[in-house]
């Protein structure tokens, strides 16, 4: 069931309610966009009509972020719970493994997402992996980048490039990459490389994830969680005034 929330929609479901419709998706091979929706990504489509657009576009939209799920609960449009990218692109992994299906890896430096590719081969041995490359291209290498994608024919793609670029990419090639589901992954290469960790389960739990990374990264970092993230905040604040004002008022006599 999708929903909007704070003028971005996402798709109210549980991560094995997420696998089953990709499963779906794959066996019916048409092409089909997969994107999530966090505090970073709501920010932005607030400001870039484009960016939502992308988004309100997408088959499938998750919520990756606890305060994405409090947002939804203050707001009376209760989540059923969080559906991370990376959790996703884990249970992903697995589930090609056992399908058959074939992933490609796009994103990071050669020597990460190599890792990353030899890494999942290592986690999961039958994974046939129908290829990888690196974030880096001009502009004018894009459609080459698209079209050797398109050549591999995988199932699954994995996009390991930074908002909005990635969304920007498959918004422009999917319908030429015919690729069955297609996401974005952020830096989930970085962490399936072993460059970051991720947060203790306590944290991840607790809604600190985002913490930890800055602990991590702080000069990267800072700026998006301390500045601009305050808009999501902004954005909260006059969807409850709006859902107050808007409730039936009780009546008196």
């Amino acid at each position: 069931m999708r929903q909007t929330l704070l003028g971005c929609e996402v798709d109210n479901l549980t991560m094995d309610e997420t696998l089953d419709r990709i499963g779906r998706m794959v066996a019916d091979g048409a092409p089909h966009q997969h994107v999530v929706v966090n505090v970073d990504k709501i920010v932005k489509a607030s400001r870039d009509p484009a960016l939502a657009r992308i988004i309100r576009d997408c088959d499938l939209i998750s919520a990756d972020g606890m305060p994405v799920v409090w947002a939804s609960r203050l707001l009376g449009q209760p989540l059923k719970e969080r559906v991370t990218g990376v959790d996703l692109f884990f249970a992903l992994l697995q589930r090609a493994e056992q399908q058959g299906w074939r992933p490609y890896f796009l994103g990071a430096r050669d020597e990460i997402v190599a890792e990353v590719v030899q890494r999942a081969q290592r986690r999961h041995p039958s994974l046939q992996i129908a290829g990888y490359r690196n974030g880096y291209w001009r502009p004018d290498e894009e459609q080459g980048v698209a079209d050797a994608i398109a050549a591999t024919r995988p199932d699954i793609l994995f996009v390991g490039i930074s908002s909005p670029q990635k969304e920007d990419f498959l918004a422009r090639h999917q319908a030429r990459m015919q690729v069955p589901f297609a996401m974005g992954v952020g830096g989930t290469f970085d962490l399936m490389a072993g460059r970051v960790r991720r947060a203790p389960v306590w944290m991840q739990r607790s809604g600190l994830e985002w913490f930890y990374r800055f602990l991590q990264e702080p000069r990267r970092m800072f700026r998006r969680y301390f500045i601009d993230s305050l808009g999501f905040f902004v954005l909260l604040a006059r969807a409850m005034n709006d859902r107050w004002r808007t409730r039936p008022q009780p009546r008196l006599g």
